[in-house]
């Protein structure tokens, strides 16, 4: 999966990402991504997720689009560095744009600074979910997102 733009808006931030043919588009593709996503991040079980189906995230994440388990590892990592767990992703096939695999994710924010760093450390989680690279620090990355916080996080 890769970002292909990121733009900043006044009351959320878009990302266009591209799962290419070659990649896993969904997760089901290979049963240690749900597992992986979750030993990482074991908030992700927590989520609510608006998926027409009433299924739970902790449900949803065993078959759904890599780039929906990215909106929600940007979530969550934007509420371990203090934003609101109320703020919401959202995920959909762009259609402006020709080829398989094309997404565009939405993310509201309380910290714009917070938010680019969350989509930053993201793409570092889903390249090691999806088996592409090494397991990052989800407490450094904590710590560094807390480090870009214009307002300190309410206790």
């Amino acid at each position: 999966m890769r970002v292909h733009s990121v733009t900043v808006c006044a009351d959320r931030v878009d990302v266009i990402v591209d799962v290419g043919d070659a990649e896993a588009l969904r997760t089901t593709s290979d049963a240690t991504i749900a597992e992986r996503a979750i030993a990482l991040l074991p908030g992700l079980e927590e989520h609510a997720c608006r998926n027409g189906d009433d299924r739970t995230f902790a449900e949803e994440i065993a078959d759904t689009e890599v780039p929906h388990l990215f909106e929600h590892v940007v979530m969550e990592l934007m509420a371990k560095a203090g934003s609101p767990r109320s703020l919401r992703g959202e995920t959909s096939w762009d259609f402006r744009r020709d080829g398989h695999g094309i997404f565009r994710v939405s993310f509201e924010y309380d910290d714009d600074l917070v938010c680019l760093g969350a989509i930053k450390a993201a793409s570092k989680v889903m390249s090691y979910v999806t088996g592409t690279g090494p397991a990052p620090d989800p407490e450094a990355e904590t710590v560094r997102l807390l480090s870009l916080r214009q307002v300190p996080a309410s206790a």
